[in-house]
């Protein structure tokens, strides 16, 4: 059975850059992108994004995370 799962992911100013916090799940793709909008305006954090995860828990089979929407400095895989 698939299930989506929807987070706001904080970033938090370290020493040598922008590291990802606490991932909150949340109820739906509105209230991810609310939260993490709320997440990046509080000046302890960087910034913030929302994303989504669909898979199968109980296969353990998941893809790839999608970005829902960006707020503030975020790092993304890849980035250097």
């Amino acid at each position: 059975m698939s299930v989506t799962y929807y987070v706001a992911l904080p970033f938090i100013r370290m020493e040598d850059g922008v590291e990802p916090g606490q991932a909150q799940e949340m109820p739906s793709e509105s209230a991810a992108i609310r939260r993490a909008e709320a997440i990046a305006r509080d000046a302890s954090n960087a910034g913030a994004l929302a994303f989504k995860r669909s898979g199968d828990p109980a296969m353990g089979s998941f893809n790839d995370a999608v970005v829902l929407k960006t707020f503030g400095e975020v790092r993304r895989s890849g980035d250097n």
